[in-house]
């Protein structure tokens, strides 16, 4: 939270990767999407498996960051502060309908835009169209809902041409907040079961996901445990 207040505070452009461990599995195959992690402002774990990693390498303050949660915070603070949000992302209606909610729940909260882009790749002419939309906005805050690793790429390609001094991916968080979706209880979050909801909710949709990358990141870990590296970062 700190750390995104300084960005607006001191007008510097950076973007957020709340990423689980289907983020970092994607991330150990793909070079370039693991250079756009690691060009973040931010890439903070959602996800207990990724906290209990941060745990075995000697990094106890670790804590889960899950992108629902964190767009409650911020979106707090942005309304006392005076922040204003764009939402792009999600299926066509949802953004209009996330704001709906979120300025329910939040007073004062300043939603300047949505956009839910087209289920395929934009058109120059339309990615030209996006970023004079969101820039037109001055809205402060990006909000970017398109799943991993999509938002990733998205936020990185981006993040030179937009003025709002932080775009944060958040994935699903559209959903949930839009109403759209029901979230796992507390006490599954709690204990790293959030995934096995999720695949009971959506077992077409996410089977492969969760079989292909779940026993691959144990793997991993057991095999090349993570290390802290100059007392900041995790290797």
């Amino acid at each position: 939270m700190r750390e995104i207040e300084r960005w607006i505070d001191t007008g510097e452009r950076a973007y957020v990767c709340v990423t689980g461990v289907h983020g970092v599995m994607e991330a150990q195959r793909d070079p370039a999407l693991r250079r756009i992690h690691n060009a973040s402002g931010l890439t903070v774990p959602d996800g207990m498996p990724m906290v209990w990693a941060g745990h075995r390498a000697g990094a106890p303050w670790m804590r889960q960051v899950r992108g629902a949660d964190l767009m409650v915070s911020v979106l707090e603070r942005a309304a006392q502060r005076g922040w204003s949000s764009y939402l792009y992302g999600g299926a066509e209606g949802v953004p209009e309908m996330l704001a709906r909610q979120l300025s329910r729940r939040i007073d004062g909260l300043d939603i300047a835009g949505c956009y839910s882009p087209p289920f395929r790749p934009l058109t120059p002419e339309e990615e030209e169209s996006v970023v004079r939309r969101i820039n037109d906005s001055e809205a402060d805050l990006v909000w970017v809902g398109l799943s991993t690793p999509k938002q990733e790429r998205w936020m990185a390609q981006h993040r030179a041409r937009l003025k709002a001094s932080a775009l944060i991916g958040v994935g699903a968080a559209f959903d949930f907040h839009a109403g759209l979706k029901p979230e796992a209880p507390g006490w599954m979050q709690r204990h790293g079961l959030e995934w096995s909801y999720r695949l009971l909710k959506e077992p077409r949709r996410l089977w492969r996901r969760y079989l292909r990358n779940n026993p691959a990141y144990l793997a991993r870990i057991a095999l090349r445990p993570p290390r802290l590296v100059d007392g900041s970062g995790l290797s």
